[in-house]
């Protein structure tokens, strides 16, 4: 079970990474000057990992 939660953590955090970089790609392709694209990166890493949170959460409901 142990395994099976770190695999879980590990591919979220790769995703969120993923989204944040294409994120903070799509706005420096759009003229956002460097600090904004990385604070459009770091909202984007932020959402992933709360939906991901609310995601477990739900399952967890689901479980008891």
């Amino acid at each position: 079970m142990a395994v099976v939660v770190l695999f879980t953590t590990a591919l979220v955090i790769i995703v969120a990474l993923m989204t944040a970089a294409g994120a903070g790609k799509l706005a420096r392709m759009d003229g956002a000057t460097y600090p904004a694209a990385l604070n459009r990166a770091a909202a984007a890493f932020a959402a992933v990992i709360t939906v991901a949170a609310a995601v477990a959460g739900a399952f967890a409901a689901f479980l008891r």
